[in-house]
């Protein structure tokens, strides 16, 4: 877990990515005042929760008005006892680009403790973080986080069926991008009932804990909010779950199947 902490579990599972050429669409999906509710399941067993939250904040980075995007995760039940997991994220975002400022992170996994901060400046294309400086292939470059809120913003409505795209995002030392294809439509029942939902595979990278041949899938609302509501793949053994717990503060009524 060192190497790819709980917010790697969560944020990928969550992602759903797309390459700066899509538009964002003329206001964010979501507002202060949003918080939804995750689950882990490692099979049938509760391993993990998160908590994702979006804060109204009085700091302004480039005199510009921000977002604080919270991310509390921590492991559950017999997990917690054995490997005991705190994590803490924050994320400002511009409140009209919706790319990011400022990221920082206290991890907190066992005995393994690690604070890493890093600053944005998306015109330069620079990452400026405690590990060094890096440099950004665009001027739309996100931590995992940030990429999250952005992603789930993009106009989205000419996508089609097997249409793939691309996030570059920074973790830890480096920055990477992800690649997503647009699978289909599909309904989901969950704790919110059951939800109409969009269906993507985003690609994960195998060697740390995922087999050559493991599939990740994400399922997220058909309407306004565009919400993660669960997420699936398999990994070395076993396999990995995310479900949505609960969801308040939402922007748009959310659409469910009669």
């Amino acid at each position: 877990m060192r190497k790819i902490t709980m917010l790697s579990f969560f944020v990928l599972l969550s992602f759903c990515g797309f390459s700066q050429e899509l538009p964002l669409k003329s206001e964010p999906v979501f507002q202060a005042g949003e918080e939804l509710e995750y689950k882990l399941r490692y099979g049938f067993i509760t391993a993990a929760e998160a908590t994702i939250k979006v804060l109204n904040s009085d700091m302004k980075f480039d005199n510009q008005p921000v977002y604080n995007l919270v991310v509390d995760a921590k492991t559950s039940g017999t997990f917690d006892v054995f490997y005991k997991i705190r994590d803490h994220y924050d994320s400002y975002i511009d409140k009209k680009t919706l790319t990011p400022y400022f990221y920082q992170e206290n991890i907190r996994e066992a005995s393994y403790k690690r604070q890493d901060k890093a600053r944005f400046t998306q015109g330069s294309k620079k990452v400026v973080s405690n590990r060094g400086t890096f440099t950004a292939p665009t001027n739309q470059t996100f931590d995992l986080v940030s990429a999250y809120y952005f992603a789930r913003s993009l106009d989205i409505s000419g996508l089609k069926i097997g249409d793939e795209f691309k996030l570059n995002y920074f973790l830890g030392d480096k920055i990477s991008s992800l690649t997503v294809k647009y699978v289909g439509k599909e309904v989901v029942k969950s704790k919110l009932g059951k939800i109409r939902c969009l269906k993507f595979s985003p690609s994960i990278q195998p060697g740390r804990i995922f087999r050559k041949d493991s599939a990740l899938y994400l399922w997220i609302t058909d309407d306004g909010n565009r919400v993660p509501v669960k997420a699936q793949v398999e990994i070395l053994v076993g396999a990995v779950t995310m479900e949505i717990k609960s969801a308040k503060g939402l922007k748009y009524p959310l659409v469910q199947e009669k």
